[in-house]
């Protein structure tokens, strides 16, 4: 029989498709888009590129130019722009302003083709670092209230490069359903007086029936109210609502953990198109005590329809149990 299963940090409800059970084979797959000539975020295109902002590369290498290992450039066709002011304003009933913010996008290697489980542990962690870099600069903008750092992995999770990159935006509202996460943390943390998000890592290891993998600092786990099938967190395991404040020792093992849980997907998966995004706490509330950041993947195995949009529900023909056994046995 299906179950409804309730998210205890946001309420949140899914259905666990019990009767639709699948099998990773199960899923099909939508063919990807060949990567075409002249990739812009390949060495020596540099100047197809907007000019960099961030990069790691050879001692006496010069902007732009060839030598690097990851590069941060503003996004060429941005969703939000930095220059400008807010200039917020009421029509009648409706309320809007300009559309400042930032968009950039993190070249993660000069390699066309080198996804996270193929990358080396230390040029994971450059990735981790940029991300961190990017955050602690933008911070300092104080028209800003939020910055989401997602990545879309395939044409099917919407990239339109295949080259390996993730996105920055940074926006001068704190997204809905952002402040509903730290709204329902923030109520649980009430009630009971400790984390919902170290609540369930407590939950997760003394059961480990959804745990994938984990290591000293990090735990990555199918969620109880899983929306998609195979969705995987990975959190930290002490408390920290802000990833900025990251060690640098913790993204060695945050590293190894992402190439590990990429790397299970790949091979249960057969390489599939994903998103991930890490959810942070809004840029001017710091230190949270009830809020834990994490990062949410998410293979793009089903399709959102009707219902889904229509009702809140999402339906998952997998129960987080299983998934979670396929990824672990998978070495």
């Amino acid at each position: 029989m299906s179950e409804l299963r309730r998210d205890p940090i946001i309420g949140r409800w899914v259905i666990i498709s019990a009767e639709r059970g699948k099998r990773p084979s199960d899923f099909a797959r939508e063919a990807e888009t060949p990567p075409g000539k002249g990739c812009p975020f390949c060495p020596g295109n540099e100047k197809l590129t907007p000019p960099e902002i961030l990069a790691y590369g050879e001692p006496g290498r010069t902007r732009d130019s060839k030598g690097w290992w990851l590069r941060v450039i503003p996004n060429k066709y941005p969703a939000l722009a930095v220059e400008g002011s807010l200039s917020r304003q009421g029509e009648g009933m409706y309320d809007k302003m300009n559309g400042i913010g930032a968009h950039e996008v993190i070249i993660e290697t000069p390699d066309h083709s080198c996804e996270i489980p193929d990358m080396s542990d230390k040029q994971v962690e450059d990735v981790l670092w940029a991300y961190r870099d990017r955050i602690m600069d933008l911070k300092r903008d104080i028209r800003l209230e939020y910055i989401l750092i997602f990545k879309n992995r395939g044409a099917a999770a919407g990239a339109s490069l295949s080259h390996p990159h993730s996105q920055l935006i940074a926006t001068p509202v704190v997204p809905k359903r952002v402040r509903e996460e730290v709204n329902g943390a923030k109520n649980y943390y009430e009630y009971k007086e400790r984390c919902g998000y170290c609540d369930i890592i407590k939950q997760e290891l003394s059961t480990g029936q959804r745990v994938v993998a984990e290591n000293e600092n990090f735990i990555a786990v199918c969620p109880f109210a899983s929306r998609f099938p195979f969705e995987v967190w990975v959190l930290p395991k002490a408390h920290e609502s802000d990833f900025e404040d990251i060690q640098k020792y913790e993204t060695v093992n945050l590293a190894s953990l992402l190439k590990n849980v990429t790397g299970k997907m790949n091979r249960v998966l057969d390489t599939p198109p994903y998103n991930y995004l890490i959810h942070n706490s809004p840029l001017k509330e710091p230190r949270l005590p009830h809020y834990h950041w994490h990062i949410e993947i998410m293979p793009k195995l089903t399709r959102i329809a009707g219902f889904e949009w229509g009702s809140g529900f999402y339906i998952n023909p997998v129960s987080p149990e299983e998934a979670a056994q396929f990824l672990r046995e998978a070495d």
